[in-house]
């Protein structure tokens, strides 16, 4: 392989007599040199394209395919199947981002910093029209729309000078697996790819066939007038054509997320349950953990007292729980080494991209400050994580985790639900925003997700709470709700649960040390609450007692009571009497 080196104008003379090649790239005169490392030719040797010194395209690394396939007609370079430390520096040689002090991959991704869900669509089409449930979250499109940006998507792709391709696994269970190929614009987010999705060993990748095919291009913007489209930006799912095009968007997030939306719809089908969640593992004892972005998923998952399975995306079939992802993608705002010392260090390791986060002029990220965005991000391989399952797997769930990061500082830091509470609570996907992270917002806001990942569940939330309903009787799994928000008052008053509270609530709730323990029910919400936890001191187990003016909490958990109730009311019609009785109501 060609070696890239940017030069100064002082050292020009000395290197030309060796040059073969003068490209001009980022403003910069870039030279390729006959006469790199040989470690790295013996590397390469065989894996160059036929047209190789023919000023044609070149083929870079381990095909196992044909982008003609796809419609693409490179004009430059492909680099198929390349591992993580090649895109890594193929992405700073591109000046697509730089390095921290610890050598981690350190990117910006510009105006979005997270998911466009109102730039999401999926393709009406006759195969799947019937599955989706249509709405404000799953918003269609037509086959038109879908081929002319297909085709611009095509177009801009096969004019770059360079493309990168992966061909990968979403499921760690090959029998459940779905084969697929993501194709990009840049090396980074290629690495993300890598990182994010299964690596297949080399004879799974020699008979690699992909099923869906990601086409990103995030530097093209679409004409949202002409286009018909609602920005710049679009993420399009076309499930009878097996692709998503993505453009407009630099945000990694949108690759990962829309084949997990694909999971969505395949897997139900197959009586296996989808899930945005997080899982771990003893071995003999597995738990999953359910919870919007913020509520500590990655956090507690990550115990060092048990195997991490995964972080985010999961199945639950009939051999157990098996992660979708081959890494972990987590929220760095706030990380501490104290407090996340797995997670901490991954972000000092080569290998692990790093988006939007500052770094102070030594280069050592700042993960306190958030000048760019609260969703600051790390991606990083699973086998960054030195406590996790080798094959990604894990036994039938014994314990359900719902996480809500309560910005109202009513609920419960542990309660114990019924199977009728647990499927309501799955289809409210209840957290709250806190006041200060938008514009305009001055006190807490509740946010529902159904089934706690609703901008990428296709289907209607009763499939899925049906199938988790269904599979924790049949597996005896009880059923948690963990408040990581606040106590003793609503955010700006109260203080956030300390993580050791937490920590020590969710290991006697799945080491049974709670079986045996007195319980009373909340009059509101309608769950059990333990009056005593070990390590825990008994006042916070009541949030009431924790608060200064008992009136006051009784006006806030009413008025978080009344917006479950108007969100569940949309759902009312599709679960049974047992689950819309599960509500909470108001005292007053």
């Amino acid at each position: 392989m060609l070696s890239p080196i940017v030069i100064s104008g002082e050292d020009l003379w000395g290197c030309c007599k060796n040059t073969v090649e003068i490209r001009v790239e980022a403003q910069y005169l870039v030279f390729y040199f006959t006469n790199p490392p040989q470690e790295k030719l013996d590397s390469q040797k065989g894996q160059r394209g036929p047209a190789e010194g023919g000023g044609m395209a070149a083929t870079h690394g381990t095909p196992t395919g044909d982008l003609n396939a796809h419609g693409i007609s490179p004009s430059g370079e492909v680099y198929w199947n390349q591992d993580a430390a090649t895109l890594i520096e193929l992405a700073v040689a591109r000046k697509e981002g730089m390095f921290s002090a610890h050598k981690a991959l350190v990117t910006e991704t510009g105006e979005r910093t997270g998911r466009s869900p109102n730039d999401k669509y999926i393709v009406d089409e006759e195969t799947t029209s019937e599955d989706i449930n249509w709405g404000d979250v799953n918003v269609s499109t037509d086959l038109e729309t879908f081929t002319k940006m297909r085709a611009k998507v095509v177009e801009y792709l096969s004019a770059q000078d360079t493309l990168f391709v992966q061909d990968l696994y979403c499921g760690a269970d090959f029998s459940e697996a779905l084969p697929i190929r993501v194709i990009n614009q840049n090396a980074w987010h290629n690495a993300f790819a890598r990182n994010m999705f299964i690596r297949p060993d080399a004879e799974r990748l020699a008979s690699h066939s992909p099923e869906f095919t990601v086409m990103h291009a995030p530097h093209f913007e679409a004409d949202a007038e002409r286009d018909g489209l609602n920005s710049h930006c679009f993420v399009i799912v076309n499930y009878q054509a097996k692709e998503v095009i993505i453009g407009g968007t630099r945000y990694a997030g949108e690759i990962k997320k829309s084949i997990f939306s694909v999971m969505n719809l395949i897997l139900p089908k197959k009586g296996i349950l989808p899930m945005h969640c997080s899982a771990n593992t003893t071995g003999e004892n597995t738990a999953i953990f359910f919870g919007l972005s913020g509520t500590g998923k990655t956090t507690l998952s990550a115990d060092p007292n048990r195997a991490l399975i995964g972080d985010d995306e999961h199945g639950w079939g009939a051999n157990g729980v098996f992660n979708f992802e081959g890494g972990c993608y987590a929220k760095l705002i706030d990380l501490s080494e104290e407090d996340e010392p797995e997670i901490f260090g991954t972000t000092r390791k080569f290998g692990t991209v790093l988006e939007n986060i500052v770094m102070d002029e030594s280069g050592v990220p700042d993960f306190a400050d958030v000048s760019k965005t609260q969703n600051t991000r790390g991606s990083y391989p699973i086998e960054f994580i030195e406590n996790r399952t080798l094959d990604s797997k894990g036994g039938h769930p014994q314990n359900v985790i719902f996480l809500t990061c309560d910005a109202f500082g009513v609920l419960p830091p542990i309660s114990r639900l019924t199977p009728a509470q647990a499927a309501y609570h799955f289809i409210s996907g209840y957290t709250a925003k806190v006041a200060g992270t938008e514009i305009g917002v001055k006190e807490p806001q509740a946010t529902f997700s159904a089934c706690f990942g609703e901008p990428f569940m296709p289907m209607h939330p009763g499939v899925y709470a049906d199938l988790l309903s269904g599979k924790m009787a049949e597996h005896g799994a009880k059923a948690w709700l963990i408040n990581t928000g606040w106590s003793g008052g609503a955010y700006g008053v109260g203080n956030r649960m300390k993580i050791r509270y937490t920590r020590a609530m969710l290991n006697a709730a799945m080491d049974g040390d709670l079986d045996n323990v007195e319980f009373v029910v909340d009059p509101r919400f309608g769950f059990e609450v333990p009056v005593e936890c070990p390590n825990v001191p008994e006042d916070v187990l009541q949030p009431r007692n924790t608060w200064t003016d008992a009136a006051q909490y009784d006006a806030t958990a009413d008025k978080l009571a009344a917006m479950f109730n108007k969100n569940f009311a949309r759902y009312e019609a599709g679960v049974s009497p047992e689950v819309n009785g599960a509500a909470p109501r108001s005292m007053a």
